[in-house]
């Protein structure tokens, strides 16, 4: 996943929108791992992970972005797609030694705070997210991102969020919804987005599939 937005609050919102391959392959929402049982989330199929994932019982979410840094030694690599999970499901976030994984940015939230581990593959650092609307992409809160400059001002100015994914996609750096084809041929692009709400009284999602109606 790319982008992730949080709006603080009750309910507590986040948006993630999943930039990826249109070729690998993936299923939605569910839950699918009976070693987190009540976690509820897409399903990376070459993987097993998932990009993000939401504990209803627990009122508590938790998404993984891709980070830049220094990559994991392919002998001992080990997917990232399991730290949503997890963290979704103890309240947790990973712990010291995550020299098996490239670098990650994982916001575990709640009705209480909301946090970001961020791992570059040599240091692991954990931040509160500021009170009101964030943005996450894969250099983090990173003000100077074409995407944060061109969508944090529209999502704070603007409770309809959904209205800001029905774009056409674009090859623009600065689009929220992508569409890429690479020099093979293969294509990068924004393949869904989960919008989900955190309220005392439960918690809601609603997913949508950017491929239903798209070639390749």
């Amino acid at each position: 996943m790319c982008t992730l937005i949080v709006r603080s609050g009750q309910p507590l919102t986040l948006m993630g929108v999943r930039d990826e391959f249109a070729d690998r392959p993936w299923e939605g929402p569910g839950e699918h791992w009976p070693e987190y049982p009540g976690v509820i989330g897409g399903r990376d199929l070459k993987a097993g992970g998932t990009w993000l994932a939401v504990n209803p019982a627990a009122r508590r979410a938790a998404a993984l972005l891709n980070g830049h840094g220094r990559a994991a030694e392919e002998t001992t690599k080990v997917s990232r797609g399991d730290l949503a999970l997890r963290a979704a499901y103890t309240g947790e976030l990973p712990g010291a030694d995550l020299t098996r994984y490239d670098p990650f940015h994982l916001v575990l939230a709640d009705l209480t705070r909301v946090r970001m581990c961020s791992w570059d593959g040599e240091r692991a650092s954990v931040s509160e997210l500021p009170a009101g609307t964030s943005m996450v992409v894969n250099s983090g809160l990173d003000p100077e991102s074409e995407r944060v400059l061109a969508y944090l001002p529209r999502f704070r100015d603007t409770a309809e969020w959904r209205e800001l994914i029905r774009a056409e996609p674009s090859s623009d750096r600065g689009a929220l919804i992508i569409r890429h084809e690479l020099p093979d041929g293969r294509i990068f692009a924004s393949l869904s987005v989960m919008e989900v709400a955190i309220a005392p009284g439960g918690v809601t999602y609603e997913f949508t599939d950017l491929t239903a109606d798209r070639d390749g």
